[in-house]
């Protein structure tokens, strides 16, 4: 596994790519509502982009085995556990929608978050879910600091996801992330604590839990060879933030002034 330790320089591009990515989501919170199209969403990021100098990482992106993205974000929707692509059916009442945007900045750095949005009045069973999973996500950068494991990441997640009824996405994990969209670590959202990658100061990865209402299995919808969907068809969710490994603790690189309140046991941004 080879790890790429960030020095103070590549620290700053960092935070300067994740300030980016989320104040795209903040941008786009101001317009996405019913009736809107996921296109409509993916035109607006790409213009926001494009006024703060930076780029989708996603338009074009063409790991082995997968057709080029079109798009230059992802939108989930309902069962979509990820990789959505947007497209012209219009968001309705009661949708619940991801939005996960990574962008590069001028400098060559990735900053990559995604956020939940509730479409008008949604059901108790589908704002509980969204709100659970932003709260498993924060368990899990709670853990991050120096010595601590991935496994104690992945621990956090799970047990509290499943100790409430939901069930934890295995098939996709966060990443490492810096000057290139992926990196070694992967970070899974289950785990055993202890076990694991211990992690340093300098690291910088993504936390961003799947979780789901009904089964943890997935499958592959369509031929676009991109969009997951619950094979239940059950409701799914998730968040993300991109982190730093401090001295001391964590940074989260991905916030922003229009970011949703901290879950009450959250007292701070930065360890």
């Amino acid at each position: 596994m080879s790890i790429t330790i960030k020095d103070q320089a590549g620290i700053a591009g960092m935070r300067e790519a994740g300030r980016m990515a989320s104040e795209v989501l903040d941008h786009l919170a101001q317009h996405i509502r019913p009736g809107m199209t996921t296109n409509e969403v993916d035109r607006l990021a790409a213009e926001c982009m494009q006024r703060q100098g930076s780029r989708s990482a996603t338009l074009g992106y063409q790991p082995p085995g997968y057709p080029p993205y079109p798009k230059s974000l992802c939108t989930s929707v309902n069962n979509v556990v990820c990789h959505g692509i947007p497209n012209d059916k219009p968001l309705k009442k009661g949708d619940i929608l991801n939005v996960d945007v990574t962008v590069i900045s001028k400098d060559g750095w990735y900053g990559d978050t995604s956020r939940m949005f509730l479409i008008g009045e949604c059901s108790i069973a589908a704002r509980r879910l969204v709100q659970l999973t932003y709260e498993a996500m924060w368990l899990g950068i709670l853990q991050v600091r120096p010595g601590a494991r991935l496994g104690d990441v992945g621990h956090a997640i799970q047990q509290f996801a499943e100790g409430h009824g939901l069930s934890v996405v295995r098939e996709f994990c966060g990443h490492g992330i810096g000057d290139k969209f992926h990196e070694d670590p992967q970070v899974l959202h289950y785990g055993r604590p202890g076990t694991g990658e211990e992690l340093r100061p300098g690291m910088t990865f993504t936390i961003e839990p799947m979780l789901n209402i009904g089964r943890r299995e997935v499958k592959e919808h369509g031929n676009d060879g991109w969009t997951i969907v619950t094979k239940d068809r059950s409701l799914s969710a998730q968040w993300e933030h991109t982190v730093l490994v401090t001295e001391t603790g964590y940074e989260v690189l991905t916030l922003s002034e229009g970011y949703p309140p901290l879950p009450d046991f959250v007292a701070a941004t930065r360890t």
